[in-house]
């Protein structure tokens, strides 16, 4: 397990079309699994190395829990998200800094501007604390503090705290760790095959581990927290119940309570078409009812407009829209 996804191994995804012309094509692999861990679908070469980049921010938390920091409720989802920079988001970071006995100067993720628009907009200034990735960082400082391991070198990849990240996502995906880099914010980053990463995710929404266990309820009470008012993830997880979690890239996980769950890789980096892509290959196995599935797609989903009227669709290819089951 040690190849790169290549452009042998992609396949079409999803198709914009505008004005009965399809303009562009998202190409990509995805995998979906069954409750026991079965491949019910590969669409591309499911086996390839990518980068999970913040879908691993679940295991990054589970990590931390296992280290022995006491999080629950929003603390918990903050720990897991990548954050709109809300006030209330903010808010909750800085609580996991205060409980360090911290400030935020301690943070070693870049200095960001807010995602979501109003508070990017009454921002003066971007914060290491606005990052959409400080929850993490706050609880990896916790996690520190709390076991008397070094704070400056936490990003470490060799760090007691990374050492037992890596284990979790190996214990979780069921395969070895096959390439290591850094993430945007700095942290380690961990390539997986999207099949572990469908696995693993299919863990944390419905297996009976109890750290995943802490985590999913957490986030599926709190889902505003995990991202956003009216953002992607927030939406998915408040209409469904399902852990959804994107990540840089093109790349985003979503799991259903009884385990079935899906890990897909759009390859032109782009996030517009994941979301819908990640659904449908929900209910194409029957784990999201087909009629729910295309609902919040709909409000999750770029429209297609010329001169601010409707003129096209971005929809799944025919091969992902295929409820036969067939790759």
């Amino acid at each position: 397990m040690t190849h790169a996804l290549t452009a042998g191994g992609l396949v079409e995804l999803a198709v914009l079309e505008r004005s009965g012309l399809e303009e562009s094509r998202h190409l990509g692999a995805a995998v979906v699994v069954g409750p026991d861990g079965d491949v019910l679908r590969m669409l591309g070469d499911g086996d390839a190395l990518v980068y999970g980049r913040s879908s691993l921010k679940l295991f990054q938390a589970i990590a931390v829990l296992r280290a022995g920091v006491a999080l629950a409720g929003v603390q918990l989802v903050l720990a897991t998200a990548s954050h709109a920079g809300t006030p209330r988001h903010v808010a909750v970071v800085r609580e996991l800094l205060s409980a360090a006995g911290l400030g935020e100067d301690a943070l070693q993720c870049p200095l960001d501007w807010p995602l979501d628009g109003a508070s990017r907009s009454a921002a003066t200034e971007p914060l290491r604390v606005t990052m959409n990735c400080s929850g993490k960082h706050a609880a990896f400082l916790l996690a520190c503090v709390t076991n008397g391991w070094p704070i400056e070198t936490y990003l470490d990849p060799e760090h007691p705290l990374q050492h037992r990240i890596r284990s979790t996502v190996e214990e979780f995906t069921g395969q070895p760790v096959g390439h290591v880099g850094v993430d945007g914010c700095g942290a380690p980053v961990f390539a997986t095959t999207l099949r572990g990463l469908a696995t693993a995710v299919g863990r944390v929404s419905g297996g009976p581990d109890a750290s995943a266990i802490l985590l999913r309820e957490a986030v599926l009470e709190n889902p505003w927290a995990i991202d956003g008012p009216g953002r992607p993830n927030t939406v998915v997880s408040e209409q469904l119940g399902l852990i959804c979690k994107g990540g840089a890239e093109g790349v985003i996980v979503m799991g259903a309570r009884d385990g079935t769950a899906v890990a897909l890789k759009s390859v032109d980096g782009s996030s517009r078409a994941t979301t819908l892509i990640g659904l449908v290959l929900l209910a194409s196995v029957g784990a999201v009812p087909g009629d729910e599935a295309a609902r919040v797609a709909r409000l999750t989903t770029e429209r297609v407009l010329g001169g601010g009227i409707p003129v096209g669709e971005l929809r799944a290819s025919a091969l992902v829209r295929d409820t036969t089951g067939q790759a």
